[in-house]
């Protein structure tokens, strides 16, 4: 294998470098970003640093042209995400649609779709939110129970939806419901998109461990959705649902980006807390920098196959497998360098980055949850790539 990039690659990461060294908001490369009191306030900051990278064309790389990419590869698209987390550059606000629904829509959508909402995905002049886990249908999705009726020119939906984030800020949801309940689960799902301000859709926020509420329930009393809305042929969303989680579950580079900020952040402050003295705790630092070292080297593996053209495949399992496991041995170790300040939170007197560190650690026990339990990437990884046989049916 031959990591020494190209010198096209070389050009790439020097100009997307040297472009945010002059339109960071803050120092390039120096801590972690601030913390918003209010999440709107947030929503908003992010909308507009959004606007500015995409009018620099550094969101999307891999989209075409006309959609305001920059109809480049998966290798290309990652030197940008490395050197966003090199610079310790904000969060993109509108990732879902950029990661998740972006793609989806390139693969599904029609002309009138694509040219309708993509434009409107990278700058964040609309953000999306993903409407596909249920209160009876999180890990198992395919069992939704949220109905779509036909009419004569579209769908009345009716349902409820879970751990929708930022669903009280999206302009658009990407929706899986049931449109054929006398066939199997799996072939009986339709998606839509749903314009979340629309008569009908009630958003409401719930309240997290970490005090915040990004996440929200979504509620939908007999919301009309024109077919136009309608993202593949009916009954075949499942289809279209596993192009969002292969992306989803694939090649990582935003978990990759908040993993690499926080090792080094964590490196230092060890280093000025003198934690590497203590025999207990310098092979676990050590062994955090070698995992998520790790976690870059499996997603080069991932975008390898991605350069070659090949899906990334029900192999992705592994890597939301790993670095979700990875990501709560790290927080653990987080805490213990702490030592007597880990109880503490926002405005504690001597509590090292104010809290920040103590909301990632809560944050990231439901890192084996979202995005499919970890029970369920392994049940993938032993039926589709291992070849064992599918766990049996308990009898009715």
């Amino acid at each position: 294998m031959n990591l020494e990039p190209t010198a096209d690659e070389a050009a790439l990461r020097a100009e997307v470098r040297a472009w945010l060294h002059e339109h960071l908001p803050w120092d390039y490369g120096q801590g972690l970003p601030p913390r918003f009191q209010d999440l709107a306030e947030e929503v908003t900051f992010g909308r507009e640093w959004q606007a500015k990278l995409a009018s620099g064309r550094w969101v999307g790389v891999p989209w075409p042209e006309e959609y305001g990419g920059r109809g480049a590869g998966p290798v290309e698209h990652f030197i940008v995400t490395e050197e966003l987390a090199r610079a310790r550059a904000p969060e993109l606000v509108g990732r879902i649609g950029i990661n998740l629904v972006g793609p989806t829509l390139l693969a599904h959508g029609t002309p009138e779709q694509k040219e309708r909402w993509l434009p409107r995905v990278l700058p964040a002049d609309e953000l999306w939110c993903q409407l596909f886990s249920e209160p009876g249908a999180g890990s198992d999705l395919a069992s939704v129970s949220t109905r779509a009726v036909r009419t004569d020119d579209g769908w009345v939906l009716d349902g409820q939806k879970v751990w929708t984030s930022y669903a009280q800020f999206a302009e658009w949801g990407l929706c899986l419901a049931r449109t054929n309940p006398d066939v199997p689960k799996q072939q009986g799902i339709t998606a839509l998109a749903v314009d979340m301000r629309a008569p009908g859709v009630e958003v409401r926020p719930l309240r997290q461990i970490t005090d915040e509420t990004e996440f929200n329930e979504v509620f939908f009393g007999g919301v009309v959705i024109p077919d136009t809305q309608r993202i593949g042929p009916v009954d075949e969303g499942w289809r279209v649902a596993n192009s969002t989680l292969t992306h989803e579950r694939g090649i990582n580079p935003r978990q990759l980006v908040i993993h690499v900020q926080l090792i080094e952040e964590l490196l230092r402050l060890a280093l000025e807390s003198g934690s590497f003295d203590d025999d207990r705790l310098r092979p676990r630092l050590a062994q955090a920098a070698v995992e998520v070292r790790l976690f870059q080297l499996h997603n080069w593996r991932t975008l390898s196959r991605l350069a070659k053209g090949q899906a990334p495949g029900p192999e992705g399992s592994a890597l939301k497998l790993y670095w979700s496991e990875m990501s709560k041995r790290l927080h653990d170790t987080v805490m213990a360098v702490l030592g007597p300040a880990a109880p503490l939170w926002h405005g504690a007197d001597e509590n090292p980055g104010d809290g920040t560190w103590q909301r990632s650690w809560l944050y990231y026990q439901a890192s084996s949850i979202w995005a499919g339990t970890n029970e369920i990437q392994r049940n993938i990884l032993s039926e589709r790539v291992l070849g064992l046989p599918r766990e049996p049916k308990r009898a009715s």
